[in-house]
């Protein structure tokens, strides 16, 4: 059983699709922290974020392989390497989605989702699974929140990683984020037309997965 779940940044996709998929006993597949990865791989080598043709080399070129911890933490490793703290910095924040509005890295990264998805009952978050990753999903929704509320979980996530940014700051990456996300050419976000919508503004992370869970069972 495939569960997609998308919806814009900071909305807290991941965190209900990583609880959703413990208690289910599914494995969580993190799509962003894989645009995450590659990002982190093209700033690490340099390369110029507008080279579309050398980021699209190294995407044909990587190994991303996704590790679900029993604690419910997701370990990432990039061509054998555990980046699973590097790929959450400011500076890979601001440049992930120049990285992921490529068509080819995204035709590379696709094709790794749904091979991991072929493995087994898993639940995966981002911002074209229902659509087009798994657009034949047996579960899929929408998460969705007000953008204070998505500015602010952000900001409070970012203090909790030690990383120092204001509330400004926060609320200007996510707009240019949603933008870049919402108008891409390829695998824009948007609502898959059978996904169940949750706006989560208001809900606490366990309202959020129960109301799923209702829906999944």
């Amino acid at each position: 059983m495939i569960i997609a779940i998308d919806g814009p940044a900071g909305a807290g996709k991941s965190t209900v699709a990583k609880i959703l998929a413990q208690k289910l006993g599914f494995l969580y597949i993190d799509t962003g922290a894989m645009y995450r990865a590659l990002t982190w791989k093209v700033l690490e080598n340099n390369v110029p974020i507008n080279d579309a043709q050398k980021i699209i080399q190294l995407a044909q070129g990587i190994k991303i392989d996704l590790r679900n911890n029993s604690d419910g933490s997701l370990t990432v490793m990039l061509d054998g390497k555990d980046v699973s703290l590097a790929i959450r910095q400011a500076r890979i924040t601001q440049f992930v989605s120049d990285v992921a509005k490529l068509k080819e890295v995204r035709q590379v990264l696709v094709q790794m989702q749904r091979e991991f998805g072929q493995k087994g009952d898993c639940v995966l978050d981002g911002r074209d699974i229902g659509t087009v990753v798994f657009p034949s999903a047996a579960k899929k929704f929408f998460i969705d929140a007000s953008a204070a509320e998505r500015v602010k979980r952000r900001f409070e996530e970012l203090k909790v990683l030690g990383q120092s940014v204001s509330e400004n700051e926060v609320a200007g990456d996510l707009a240019n984020r949603d933008k870049i996300d919402s108008t891409r050419e390829t695998s824009p976000l948007r609502q898959a037309p059978d996904a169940i919508y949750i706006d989560t503004t208001d809900l606490s992370i366990e309202q959020v997965v129960a109301k799923m869970l209702g829906f999944i069972r």
